[in-house]
C-alpha cells in the first residue's frame, strides 16, 4: 500500500495562449544558467574582477556547453536515434531532454576559454568563481527530469519515491527512487562545500573548480548506479560510472599538482579591473602610499643635498678668510 510518494507532473509542456509551447525542462535549464551567472558574478567581484565579466564569458560558455552536452548524450545513446525504427531528427530535439554533463562541461570549458582569451583573463580564476554556481545550476536543471518523468532509479516503496504515471517509451508506471532529487540535493551540497573550502583554504588557480568536479563525480557514481534507464555497460558498470571514476581521479590529481606548483590564490584576476571596486581601491591606495613614500625620500635627499652644499660654501668662505 502506497502511503506517501512524490507525484509526477501530468505534463511537461504548457501552452501559452494555446499556441506557444513552454517546456518545463527548458525552463529549469534557463533558471539554472541565470543562477550560476548571478552567483559567479558576486564571487568574481569579490576576487577583484569587474561586474559583468562572468556574464560576458557565459555568452560563449553556455551555447558551447549545450552543444557539447547534447553531443555526448547522442553519441553515448546513439541507439535511441539511429537504430531501426528510430528517427534521427530526434537527435536535435534537445527540449525533449537528454544532456550529458560531461560533454557540457568539456565543450562549455572550450567556450569559456575563448571568452577568457578575448577578455585577457585566466580561465582557472574564472572557473573557480563560477564553480559553485554550476553545481546549483545542475541542482535546478535536474528537476527537468522530474517534469519529463525520466532518469529515475530502481523500484521502491519508500515514502519519498517518485510515482511514474507515463507508459511512453517503455516506461512502467510505479514508484521508483527519485534519482533526480538525490542528484539535486547532492549538487547543493557540492556548492556549499566549494564555497566553504574556498573561504577556508583560499583556493586558486582552478582548484575550487577541480574540487567541484571531484565532489560531483563522487555523488554521480552512486546515483548513476541506481538508475534503471538503458545505458551502455563495461565490466559490469554503466559508461557514466566509468566516466565519473576517470574524471574524479583527474580532478584530484590536478588539485595535488596545482597546489605544489602554484600555491595560494591569484592576486589579480582581471587586470583591467584594477582601480574598480574595493580590491581596486585597496590596490590604488597601496600604490599611492608607495608613491608618496618615494616622493618623500626624494625630497629628503634633495634637502640633504642642499644642506651639504651650504656647509661646503661656509667652509670655503672660512678658508678664504684665513688666507687673507
Amino acid at each position: 500500500m502506497e502511503l506517501a510518494y512524490i507525484p509526477s507532473p501530468s505534463r511537461g509542456v504548457y501552452e501559452l495562449g494555446g499556441v506557444i509551447p513552454l517546456r518545463a525542462y527548458a525552463f529549469c535549464i534557463i533558471i539554472g544558467v541565470f543562477l550560476a551567472v548571478w552567483l559567479g558574478n558576486k564571487r568574481w567581484i569579490a576576487r577583484g574582477g569587474r561586474s559583468g565579466t562572468v556574464a560576458d564569458i557565459a555568452v560563449w560558455a553556455v551555447p558551447f556547453g549545450l552543444v557539447g552536452g547534447r553531443l555526448y548524450h547522442v553519441v553515448t545513446d546513439y541507439q535511441l536515434y539511429f537504430s531501426e525504427g528510430e528517427d534521427w531528427v530526434d537527435a536535435f530535439k534537445i527540449w525533449e531532454g537528454g544532456l550529458g554533463i560531461w560533454g557540457a562541461i568539456a565543450m562549455g570549458g572550450l567556450g569559456a576559454w575563448i571568452g577568457c582569451r578575448r577578455r585577457g583573463i585566466p580561465l582557472p580564476a574564472w572557473a573557480d568563481a563560477v564553480a559553485p554556481g554550476i553545481a546549483l545550476a545542475q541542482a535546478v536543471g535536474r528537476w527537468g527530469n522530474w517534469f519529463n518523468q525520466e532518469l529515475y532509479g530502481r523500484a521502491t516503496e519508500l515514502p519519498w519515491a517518485v510515482k511514474i504515471t507515463s507508459s511512453d517509451d517503455g516506461r512502467i508506471p510505479g514508484t521508483y527512487h527519485p534519482t533526480f532529487l538525490y542528484e539535486s540535493l547532492w549538487c547543493i551540497g557540492v556548492a556549499l562545500l566549494v564555497i566553504w573550502a574556498d573561504r577556508r583554504f583560499k583556493l586558486g588557480h582552478g582548484r575550487a573548480f577541480a574540487l567541484y568536479v571531484a565532489a560531483y563525480c563522487a555523488g554521480r557514481f552512486w546515483i548513476e548506479y541506481m538508475r534503471v534507464d538503458e545505458a551502455h555497460e563495461f565490466l559490469g558498470l554503466r559508461l557514466n560510472n566509468w566516466t565519473a571514476i576517470v574524471v574524479f581521479l583527474l580532478a584530484v590529481l590536478y588539485m595535488v599538482l596545482s597546489a605544489k606548483r602554484r600555491p595560494g590564490r591569484e592576486e589579480v584576476v582581471e587586470p583591467a579591473a584594477v582601480g574598480d571596486g574595493p580590491a581596486g581601491e585597496a590596490e590604488a591606495s597601496r600604490e599611492e602610499s608607495e608613491k608618496d613614500s618615494k616622493e618623500s625620500k626624494t625630497a629628503d635627499t634633495a634637502e640633504s643635498g642642499d644642506s651639504s652644499d651650504a656647509k661646503s660654501d661656509v667652509k670655503d668662505e672660512a678658508e678664504s678668510a684665513k688666507k687673507t
